[in-house]
């Protein structure tokens, strides 16, 4: 018998709301049927009055730090510990692991933890396609209330707004997700940072403009693919890579090189639970062993958190340092996973988990278990529960497979990685301190970028912003100045130049950079073609 007990999952449920529910379930109506359904799945009546901890993960469309509490009384629980999560995708995954060190340390032992969102029926609302009785939710009557839009920038702020309150009011701090110069480009959105990650990457692989679309258009047909088989996926549709990354009237650029299918779809009613215990209990209630699933390794840890203070834009040290801890507890190598389902917010995000963990480019196991962010959908911060109650589900049917789990938070900030499979663990989940680790990856964090900058700027990474109807508005870079400084820059352009920069390769170019005090921003020049000034190697 192990001398420390084992954690287990015995539970795990997900739903989708249908598109035209009327009523439609807020996030908290979610949540309840995702927990019932999970109580359900253990098999067990007696599961529910041993729960001693109900964590619900941050819910941007009611973001109320009371719902573990409003939870657990509409389902007649009883909990000591109620816990409301941080923001971050990468908090499902890190919570199982967290949970999964305080079971075997027997400092709880049987846990719910569950999330949801309804952006999808704020939408509808906001465009008077349904009628929502949701007065009780906070998010909702402020929106109503201050007459403001219920899109994800605005979710996404007022969940930061209130973060950062709790936090405060708490005595910890609050980590902004912008530095100062990023702040002043308007870089607060991850779909406007994600792209500097892609167009570095495109240009590090060697592929041009088209090649680098349709690579990133058959990873993402691939994930349809799947996407089409999962009854929870909120689309079922499989497109084709050119219907994936090829500017459409319904499928426009939003940001360079990302078209509206390339993204998390957060437009979604999706809601996911999972219970864990240790093995000891699970035992002792009766719990059928063919329903126990062991998370048999995780681990966490961050990238150095200001993006344009890293020294590389298209690799994750996180990932890959994550991934080896996580897979020397499970006491597996890369090779015994079965599949994979890598974070996918944006195409980067895939290719940036593949290459951090060493999965060969050819290689022909799946990265989603799900369909991914884009097709299955993107819940706001929980859609890593989808996917680990997927893993459970595919290992209850297939004893022998191993699952790896990614969860990202912000832009390639912080991960969490998860491995599951039938069995125990090689090595005891145990309070281990990787803080050596992370020191290691903040020791190579670069100066702020220079705010002022004059000179000749060497292009890393680049985006192109557009309006509601495709039309490009301004491009932002990345780059190098001679001394080797970072600093960001838009660049001076028309609409008609703007739209030449999608057909060309801007990483590497060397253009005039000026500080441009009426904006408040660097401005480059972009010389014609035949003028581009190569950097010296």
């Amino acid at each position: 018998m192990n001398a420390r007990p084992v954690p287990i999952l015995i539970g795990a449920a997900q739903y989708t709301q249908a598109k035209d529910a009327h009523p439609a379930l807020d996030p908290l109506g979610l949540m309840a049927r995702a927990s019932l359904d999970v109580l359900a799945d253990t098999g067990n009546d007696t599961v529910r009055s041993v729960i001693d901890t109900v964590c619900v993960v941050n819910s941007f469309s009611r973001d109320d730090e009371y719902l573990p509490r409003v939870l657990s009384d509409a389902l007649g629980i009883r909990p000591e510990d109620m816990i409301y999560s941080l923001i971050g995708g990468n908090s499902p995954q890190m919570l199982v692991n967290r949970f999964a060190r305080d079971i075997s340390a027997g400092r709880r032992r049987a846990v719910l933890i569950t999330g949801a969102e309804a952006i999808y029926s704020l939408y509808r609302a906001s465009r008077g396609k349904v009628v929502l009785n949701w007065q009780d939710n906070i998010t909702y009557r402020h929106l109503q209330e201050k007459n403001l839009p219920s899109n994800f920038d605005t979710l996404l702020r007022l969940g930061c707004d209130h973060e950062k309150q709790i936090l405060e009011a708490a005595g910890d701090k609050y980590l902004e997700p912008n530095n100062a110069v990023e702040d002043a480009y308007d870089l607060f959105l991850p779909q406007f940072m994600y792209p500097f990650f892609e167009t570095s990457l495109r240009y590090v692989s060697g592929r041009g403009i088209e090649e680098h679309q349709r690579y990133m258009g058959q990873r993402y047909e691939g994930f349809s693919r799947i996407a089409a088989q999962n009854s929870y996926a909120w689309s079922r549709k499989t497109h084709s890579a050119e219907e994936f990354t090829t500017p459409a009237p319904r499928n426009r650029y939003v940001v360079y090189p990302y078209t509206i299918r390339t993204m998390a779809n957060i437009n979604v009613d999706q809601s996911a639970a999972l219970i864990m215990m240790s093995d000891r209990d699970a035992s002792s209630l009766g719990i059928d062993r063919s329903q126990w699933v062991y998370p048999m390794g995780g681990a966490e840890l961050s990238n150095i958190w200001h993006v344009s203070q890293r020294p590389c834009l298209y690799d994750s040290p996180a990932i890959t340092h994550a991934a080896r801890l996580a897979l020397k507890q499970s006491g597996l190598t890369l090779s015994d996973i079965g599949v994979f389902d890598l974070y996918s917010c944006f195409p980067s995000a895939v290719e940036i988990s593949r290459t951090a963990m060493g999965i060969s480019e050819g290689d022909q196991r799946d990265l989603t278990l799900t369909g991914g962010l884009a097709s299955f959908g993107g819940p706001g911060n929980n859609y890593t529960m989808h996917a680990i109650a997927s893993a459970v589900d595919r290992i209850r049917r297939d004893r022998r497979l191993k699952v790896m789990v990614t969860a990202n938070g912000w832009y390639n900030s912080k991960h969490a990685i998860g491995v599951y499979g039938a069995e125990p663990p090689d090595r005891p989940w145990e309070d281990r301190d990787d803080t050596d680790v992370q020191k290691a990856i903040d020791a190579e964090t670069l100066p702020e970028p220079v705010e002022r900058a004059e000179g000749l700027l060497t292009v890393e990474a680049y985006m192109i912003r557009y309006d509601q109807d495709g039309k490009p508005e301004r491009a932002t870079v990345i780059g190098r100045l001679g001394d080797g400084q970072r600093a960001l820059a838009d660049v001076s352009a028309d609409t008609g130049e703007l739209r030449t920069f999608e057909r060309m390769e801007l990483v590497g170019k060397t253009g005039e950079v000026h500080y441009a005090s009426t904006l408040g921003r660097n401005r480059m020049s972009i010389p014609p073609l035949t003028r581009y000034i190569e950097p010296s190697l």
